[in-house]
């Protein structure tokens, strides 16, 4: 069968290559100059930034595209552990280091609160279960209601009408210690307050698999499955934007995809790895959508967005780890600013990611290579980010310089800036969310987006705004149920 792969971020590319592996002709169709999506890599003045993600929790998920594909993984990729997962940093001055070691987490916590350690365990056994039941269901399809009736009883029996923070709270009673467990729904788009409890599975996720880092950086991952993609057969159009998929007379089916350019490239199936929200409204007519209508899709709730300030040093800040969250002093308050006021903050809390803390050759010797992220509001803000933007760079700067980083801005020699209008222009991610339909309870299973669109019975949907969702396993995740919906040649 020939079909088409629209965008070539991780769940487009794991498709294609499942797809591929299965005996389809497949053309990934990429909308930039090289593949990644959300994973673009850049590259200057001798340094290496990924885009992101950076996290790998999951690493079986990429290792089976190439087993799966009768090659050895170990000859595409090296994938290693990352400890401390990351060291989280409090206004007070306070730090957690944070791994998967049960003594070394108690007595992180004992730092804190020693009372909260019974409260701990009961809370780790409790993401177990939720493990156990959530993680089961990352690549089933939920394409019918009664898909999501016969797991309704696990959900009612899991509380997942509760926030993970509340979830957290009941557990635990010091408050940074409630950040410290649940922060990481911020990871795939989610606010904490708002994200169901079902996403604490990825705190055991972490305990049981790891955080993981690919030599040469996530970019090497994206270089490594688009030359298998290609030893397997399948073609690639770089620089190559969709501008329609066309749909035959019966208003049901794709027939291929028309490019900006005029070309229209004939498909049996068609894959989007683009924007939900974006591709309907903007790759589908609306003549062919009942459900998915302009109206529909503007009344869902979307994650926030992101600035991400990528940056090299002429020196090295050896007492950075790899992965630092840095909290400031509000974090509800800042919460509701990005999510529910949609304001952009003066405040702000931070990932700093330090590659070169495990692979030097990011950089130039001697340096190091950087980037450090902030979640903001949405475009839905209207904030005007082409006048925010560089004092929003100067105040992230200034605060990492004053308390983490010495004398930063006289050692900075080389810097890039992504904002929620790169989401939105570049990616073409609707009102420059980062992470697409945002992970509440309402928006999950089979109330999200589904693998197989509603619309049209062979559009399928891959990446972070369908089912299971965002994040490196949700969204290798929508891969393997796209591949599975459409089956072997």
């Amino acid at each position: 069968m020939r079909i088409t792969v629209i965008g070539s971020g991780f769940g487009g590319l794991a498709a294609a290559v499942r797809l591929q592996t299965m005996g389809h002709d497949v053309t990934i169709v990429e909308k930039r100059d090289a593949l990644g999506g959300r994973a673009y890599v850049y590259r200057q003045d001798g340094f290496t930034f990924d885009g992101g993600p950076t996290v790998i929790t999951a690493p079986w998920l990429i290792e089976e595209l190439f087993s799966e594909a009768g090659r050895n993984p170990a000859d595409y990729i090296s994938l290693v552990p990352v400890d401390p997962f990351y060291k989280i940093f409090f206004e007070d001055g306070a730090s957690f280091h944070y791994n998967a070691d049960r003594e070394s987490m108690l007595r992180e916590i004992a730092k804190f609160n020693p009372a909260d350690a019974d409260g701990y365990l009961r809370f780790l056994e409790k993401t177990g279960d939720i493990f156990k039941t959530g993680f089961g269901l990352i690549d089933s399809p939920f394409l019918t209601l009664g898909s999501m009736l016969k797991v309704l009883p696990d959900l009612i029996r899991l509380r997942a009408d509760t926030s993970v923070y509340s979830y957290v709270s009941r557990h635990i009673s010091d408050e940074r210690l409630r950040r410290v467990f649940s922060f990481h729904p911020l990871l795939v788009g989610g606010n904490p307050f708002q994200t169901t409890s079902i996403y604490t599975l990825i705190l055991f996720l972490e305990k049981k698999w790891g955080v993981w880092f690919a030599m040469g950086g996530t970019g090497k991952v994206v270089d490594a499955l688009g030359r298998l993609f290609r030893e397997l057969g399948g073609r690639i159009l770089l620089e190559s934007e969709v501008e329609e998929i066309v749909i035959d007379d019966s208003g049901r089916r794709a027939t291929g995809v028309r490019l900006r350019d005029g070309e229209v490239i004939a498909a049996e199936s068609v894959v989007c790895n683009g924007d939900v929200a974006h591709a309907y409204m903007n790759l589908l007519p609306a003549r062919y959508r009942r459900k998915y209508t302009d109206a529909r899709l503007s009344s869902m709730s979307y994650s926030m967005s992101l600035y991400v300030l990528y940056f090299g040093t002429d020196r090295r800040y050896e007492d950075i780890p790899h992965h630092s969250i840095i909290l400031g002093k509000r974090y509800r308050e800042l919460l509701e600013d990005i999510f529910d006021r949609k304001h952009l903050s003066e405040d702000f809390s931070l990932y700093l990611h330090r590659p070169t803390a495990t692979d030097r050759s990011l950089a130039p010797d001697g340096c190091d290579a950087f980037y450090v992220l902030s979640p903001v509001p949405h475009l839905g803000s209207g904030t005007d980010w082409r006048a925010a933007a560089p004092a929003y760079r100067d105040a992230i700067v200034a605060y990492l310089e004053e308390r983490y980083m010495p004398d930063l801005s006289k050692h900075i020699v080389t810097e890039h800036a992504i904002d929620p209008l790169h989401f939105q222009d570049t990616l073409n991610s609707y009102l420059g969310s980062a992470f697409s339909v945002a992970p509440i309870l309402t928006q999950s299973a089979w109330f999200r987006p589904h693998n197989r669109s509603e619309e049209i019975d062979n559009l399928y949907f891959v990446g972070a705004g369908t089912h299971p969702g965002a994040g490196m396993p949700g969204v290798l995740s929508s891969a393997k149920i796209a591949a599975g919906l459409i089956g072997a040649a």
